[in-house]
């Protein structure tokens, strides 16, 4: 997403710009002539499985929901790249463009986006943030405060070290993999490690903010020989699971992370929510804000059924499991258990 492309969308031609980073679209066909038109900004921190299924799925919904009523949602699409710079940068175009509103997609990205928009009116719904109050994003999820509301994907750490223990009983030590620039990190590796050690189970954390970062802290916790690694819903190890997931398989170590999406892209178990329902939902959020005038301050956050395993079993095989024995050992202790491989690409 960090390339200049084209997109046809509803019969409406999208090009990108702002340097190759964004791609404006007014993607609604057949809008009625006189159906008001709403300037959106939609920017996602960087590209990975997890927020390219989100960023999808606004698209859609805001496209389904300018043909439902008679409304225009002129939107254009910006990927930061994981970069602050670029995400200052595109802040300041959307403010000078006099957007309506901004859909920033991952913690990193609202931040940057709530500061560019602090002088002026521009409301925002974001999408993806793990702990918007601990972030300082919002007062609270049932009133969040200022111009600002969205949607969460708070992670149930419990919920998912469970599954790892129902899987092996026998774990010894688990390796705790994380970006500590990665303010969603923050209080799930504390839980984790809470929870974890109040069992009596050894936790080695190693932590990187580049791919080759984490790369070699993958292999160290390979050395030590850890018994599965838990990740939370980490952006930063996200985008490097492609090329680290191979490792813990040659290792025949189980990599349990907080994000379905991280087992598209190799790990053992993904964690969490229906990104795609979440993006749907942030989409009606917006609506609720630009078209039936809703007050974000007080529209409530949404959070979801954080409960949903995937399974990569291509991942379940490399690594000496049976599928029905997980599956069984899964059952009662997740809310539904869905089966995937390895896709090296999700757009």
């Amino acid at each position: 997403m960090n390339q200049t492309f084209q997109k046809i969308v509803g019969g409406v031609l999208a090009v990108t710009a702002l340097m190759g980073l964004s791609a404006c679209g007014s993607k609604t066909e057949d809008t009625k002539a006189d159906g008001k038109t709403y300037k959106v900004g939609i920017v996602q921190f960087v590209d990975d499985a997890s927020l390219n299924q989100i960023e999808a799925a606004i698209e859609a919904e805001l496209d389904a929901k300018a043909t439902e009523l008679g409304v225009k949602f002129d939107y254009t699409l910006y990927n930061g790249q994981a970069d602050g710079t670029t995400l200052n940068q595109i802040g300041a175009e959307l403010v000078s463009k006099g957007v309506d509103l901004i859909v920033p997609i991952a913690t990193p990205a609202v931040k940057i986006m709530q500061s560019a928009t602090e002088d002026t009116e521009i409301p925002i719904v974001f999408s993806a943030v793990s702990d918007p109050v601990g972030a300082g994003i919002v007062d609270s999820l049932d009133a969040p405060g200022g111009r600002i509301t969205g949607t969460s994907d708070a992670l149930n750490t419990k919920g998912l070290l469970d599954l790892m223990l129902a899987q092996n009983p026998d774990t010894k030590t688990v390796g705790l993999l994380y970006s500590k620039s990665e303010d969603s990190s923050k209080q799930p590796i504390e839980d984790a490690k809470a929870y974890l050690e109040g069992k009596g189970i050894r936790c080695v954390e190693k932590t990187g903010t580049t791919t080759d970062e984490v790369t070699s802290a993958v292999d160290a916790l390979i050395a030590e020989k850890v018994d599965a690694v838990f990740t939370p819903t980490d952006n930063t190890i996200m985008t490097a699971e492609l090329a680290i997931y191979e490792k813990f398989l040659n290792a025949k170590i189980p990599q349990y992370c907080g994000a379905d999406s991280f087992a598209l892209n190799g790990a053992f178990v993904g964690y969490g929510v229906d990104y795609t329902k979440l993006g749907t939902i942030t989409a009606d959020m917006v609506v609720q804000v630009l078209v039936d005038g809703k007050d974000p301050a007080t529209l409530p956050v949404t959070t979801f059924d954080n409960g949903i395993a995937m399974i990569n079993t291509d991942s379940c095989a490399a690594i000496g499991y049976d599928i029905t024995a997980v599956r069984s050992a899964f059952e009662g202790k997740c809310s539904s258990v869905l089966e995937t491989t390895t896709q090296q690409n999700f757009d």
